[in-house]
């Protein structure tokens, strides 16, 4: 068996051997990823869970127990991981667009990709944006909501253009061809571009479940969150499979949300890539629903 194989040799090898990640922490890729640099062998058989001597059923089973569903990207880099590739131009990629050169590559096919802050997003965007913050899962989240291998252009936080370039261009995402250079004066000078998002409390929330038309409410938290505790009446579709099972939402008013307020963001801006008008994300996630309610108010 290949996996005896490999525990075998693992445990020939010399303690002080050392080792490097393949991934960083946060990283999709595997499960409670250490933020260490390098390591050793020796560390590792001490401290490493999936070190210890187990099956091979023993070892799938706890590597896997409550991973979420793979991003939609992974194939599309698993097949991009096999072909040669030149250096990336960062400087080529991250090229300041007027307002006009803008719309026009958003005319011709491109994705708005927005890497503000939520909120900021929320207060105005242009129609049709998908919002990704840059935070610490950026690029695994743009992965998930942009079609591999679509024209991106980008609306990024102030002097990080290069920086979300960069980091799209490491899941394979080098299609970015530039950057809004001036948000809020393209904002300004086209208003008829522009769009402002819904975002409501949990008292509102409430409000609207108990209406004479309340909302579909969309749950993109992963199913061992979910197993937690939701919101009554919630549907729960992954933020990782929310692109392939759009169909499944209906139409009217739709209240996403999830852990904490980030992904419903993202999942909110793309239901609204997607040409949904009456779409709403829950500030504060769950966690907000959760500490606003006990569970028999709840």
């Amino acid at each position: 068996m290949l996996y005896d194989s490999v525990q075998r040799k693992l445990m020939s090898l010399p303690d002080e051997v050392r080792v490097f990640p393949a991934h960083g922490a946060g990283s999709a890729c595997g499960k409670n990823l250490s933020t260490e640099r390098a390591s050793t062998i020796g560390v590792q058989r001490l401290t490493n869970y999936a070190c210890r001597p187990m099956s091979e059923e023993e070892f799938l089973s706890i590597v896997t127990e409550g991973q979420p569903p793979a991003p939609g990207y992974f194939v599309f880099d698993a097949m991009l991981n096999r072909r040669n590739h030149e250096l990336l131009d960062v400087a080529a990629h991250a090229r300041p667009l007027t307002a006009e050169e803008f719309l026009d590559r958003r005319r011709a096919g491109a994705v708005v990709l927005d890497a503000r802050d939520a909120q900021d997003f929320a207060l105005a965007h242009l129609r049709g944006s998908v919002s990704v913050p840059a935070d610490g899962r950026f690029a695994e989240r743009s992965g998930t909501v942009v079609e591999p291998g679509r024209e991106i252009v980008v609306i990024a936080p102030q002097d990080r253009e290069a920086e979300v370039v960069t980091r799209l261009a490491r899941i394979g995402f080098d299609t970015v061809t530039g950057y809004l250079r001036d948000p809020e004066a393209a904002f300004l000078a086209t208003p008829d571009e522009v769009a402002h998002s819904s975002r409501l409390t949990a008292a509102q929330l409430r409000e609207a479940l108990q209406g004479r038309r309340p909302p579909f409410l969309l749950d993109v938290r992963n199913a061992s969150e979910v197993a937690d505790g939701a919101v009554e009446g919630a549907v729960n579709i992954p933020l990782a499979q929310l692109p392939a099972r759009l169909a499944e939402i209906p139409d009217g008013p739709v209240v996403v949300y999830c852990a904490g307020g980030a992904r419903s963001a993202i999942a909110a801006g793309l239901l609204e890539h997607k040409g949904r008008d009456q779409v709403s994300d829950l500030i504060g996630g769950y966690a907000a629903w959760r500490t606003a309610f006990t569970p028999a108010q709840a």
